[in-house]
């Protein structure tokens, strides 16, 4: 796999019918070797949530249809799918006409389980559906901490965390690191649930800020943050999940929990 072959980066003709073979599979394992995460036995367990907003086709008649989709990629498969693949493939429903709202349906589950190894759960909500109504994370946030920053790549040495055990949620909206192959913005929100020694919040704070100047997935940030507070504040149980603002009509939404850990029920942000 070379990421030079992916559609990312490049000037590229959207296309107006269904084709599967615009999907760009990459693998999860070179981005986690760093990281000490070994494939066949991973720390966590795991999904990549996506949300598109652009899904459309034609029923027999000719006629429009639009939903939005929600996917669950389990962080098992071996492979993620790249974004801008996903908005070609999904763009190629727009033009082509389908029996019912199932086959669509049916359709997207084959295609994104054979890109990404994996069964990947698919459904098309309602564009009025109250589950896309935006909402808060939950627990407390610490972004109005006044502390002082000198780092912007990432710096685990921030993260301390000691005395009584306890059990806390605490999100921030700072979040933010750099597309790997065009260097655009990713913006998002992170959520912290652990119990535990009690983590230091400005310098939880200072290392979520680090990440800013970083180049890497969504996910592999969400690994990343997750591999180094278990390392540095050795929780008993942790949750890492972190919202992205939408780009091209897709967002996502990974997370990475201990074992038996689950994450809050699907929510959807303002920025989303």
């Amino acid at each position: 796999m070379n990421l030079q072959d992916a559609p990312l980066g490049h000037a590229t003709e959207y296309p107006e019918r269904y084709d599967p073979a615009l999907l760009f599979a990459i693998p999860r394992a070179a981005n986690r070797a760093p990281l000490g995460i070994d494939d066949a036995d991973l720390p966590f367990d795991g999904e990549d949530e996506w949300h598109a907003f652009e899904l459309s086709w034609l029923d027999p008649r000719g006629k429009p249809l639009v939903a939005v989709a929600r996917f669950r990629l389990p962080a098992s498969s071996p492979n993620l799918i790249e974004s801008k693949s996903w908005k070609l493939y999904l763009n190629g429903f727009n033009q082509s006409r389908f029996a019912s709202r199932d086959e669509v349906r049916q359709a997207l589950v084959h295609d994104l389980s054979k890109a990404a190894g994996d069964d990947v759960e698919v459904t098309l909500l309602d564009v009025d559906d109250e589950a896309l109504m935006p909402r808060r994370l939950p627990g407390e946030c610490i972004d109005a901490l006044d502390v002082e920053i000198h780092d912007y790549t990432p710096n685990p040495e921030l993260l301390t965390a000691g005395g009584k055990i306890v059990e806390e949620s605490l999100y921030s909206h700072l979040l933010k690191s750099n597309c790997p192959v065009t260097g655009q913005p990713d913006w998002g929100s992170v959520l912290i649930r652990y119990c535990g020694p009690k983590i230091d919040r400005e310098g939880l704070l200072k290392y979520l800020v680090s990440y800013r100047q970083h180049q890497d997935f969504h996910e592999h940030c969400v690994e990343h943050i997750f591999t180094d507070l278990m390392a540095r504040a050795r929780p008993e149980r942790l949750l890492v999940l972190a919202r992205y603002v939408r780009r091209g009509g897709l967002d996502i939404s990974p997370w990475r929990a201990t074992p038996g850990e689950r994450p809050p029920e699907p929510l959807r942000l303002a920025r989303q």
